[in-house]
C-alpha cells in the first residue's frame, strides 16, 4: 500500500510539473473552456490529472475541473475516500505558495522577540476579532519575528486607525496597545503616509481574502487564527 501511495505521489508531481507547459490536448480544453467561463475568468493553466480523466483548470486563483470535452464543470474538492487526503488543497497550498523574501518588509512592522530567529508575516486588520485573538497568542510564543501587515479590508475605520498605528512614534506599542487592550492610538498628523494601498494590493496579489491569514518563511499560508500548539508544530516544520 506505501509502495502505491509512493508511485501515486510521483506521478501526481510528474504530471503537475507539467503543467507550464500544455499537451495538445490540455491546450484543446483550454480553448474550449475559456469562452464558457465567462470574460472576466482568467485561465493560469489547464492540466490533466490522475482523477478518472478530469482535467485541473487554474482558474482566478482558485481550482476547478472539468472533462476532456469541457463539457461539465466540477466544482469542489477531489479528495481520497481512503486516506482522505485532499489533494485539491494541497494543490492549492502549492499554487498560492510566495517568496517570503519578496516580501515588501518595509511596509510592514516589524516585532523580534527573542533571537527572532523564526520569522512570519501576518496580514491582519485592527478591527478584527480573530486577529486579536491571534495576538493573544503570540504573546505565548517567543524566539521569533513577526512582520504586520496592517490589510484594511473590513471598513473604512481600519484605515484610519491602521495609520495612526504606523505613525506612532512606538508602532509596536501602539499596536499592541490597541489588539490587545483596545487603547487607541494618538491620531496621525496630516503629513504622515502610510502603507495602506501598498498592502492592500500586495494582498489581493495573493489572494488574502481574509484576516489574519499568517505566512511563513517557506511560502505556505494558514488563514485564520491558530492556538500557540498549532504554531509552534508549524514552525518546527519549516525548514
Amino acid at each position: 500500500m506505501k509502495m502505491m501511495k509512493a508511485a501515486f505521489a510521483v506521478l501526481l508531481g510528474l504530471t503537475f510539473s507539467a503543467a507550464f507547459a500544455e499537451t495538445a490536448q490540455e491546450t484543446a480544453v483550454r480553448k474550449a473552456i475559456e469562452p464558457r467561463l465567462g470574460e472576466e475568468a482568467k485561465v493560469a493553466s489547464v492540466t490533466k490529472t490522475p482523477y478518472s480523466g478530469l482535467f485541473e483548470v487554474q482558474v482566478n486563483g482558485d481550482i476547478i475541473y472539468t472533462d476532456a470535452k469541457a463539457q461539465y464543470l466540477f466544482v469542489g474538492r477531489v479528495v481520497d475516500t481512503k486516506t482522505y487526503q485532499d489533494y485539491t488543497k494541497a494543490r492549492l497550498d502549492e499554487i498560492n505558495k510566495v517568496a517570503f523574501s519578496d516580501l515588501p518588509l518595509e511596509a510592514a512592522m516589524k516585532h523580534v522577540k527573542g533571537n527572532g530567529k523564526r520569522a512570519i508575516a501576518v496580514f491582519e486588520d485592527p478591527n478584527c476579532g480573530y486577529c486579536k485573538q491571534f495576538r493573544q497568542t503570540l504573546e505565548q510564543i517567543n524566539n521569533i519575528t513577526v512582520y504586520t501587515f496592517m490589510y484594511n479590508i473590513l471598513s473604512p475605520d481600519s484605515i484610519t486607525r491602521s495609520r495612526n498605528i504606523w505613525c506612532s512614534a512606538d508602532r509596536n506599542k501602539a499596536w499592541d496597545d490597541w489588539m490587545l487592550s483596545g487603547k487607541n492610538p494618538a491620531t496621525a498628523s496630516d503629513n504622515c503616509v502610510a502603507p495602506h494601498e501598498k498592502v492592500l494590493a500586495l494582498g489581493r496579489s495573493m489572494k488574502v481574502t481574509g484576516t489574519p491569514t499568517i505566512i511563513f518563511t517557506d511560502g505556505s499560508r494558514i488563514p485564520g487564527a491558530i492556538d500557540a500548539k498549532a504554531l509552534e508544530a508549524k514552525l518546527a516544520s519549516v525548514k
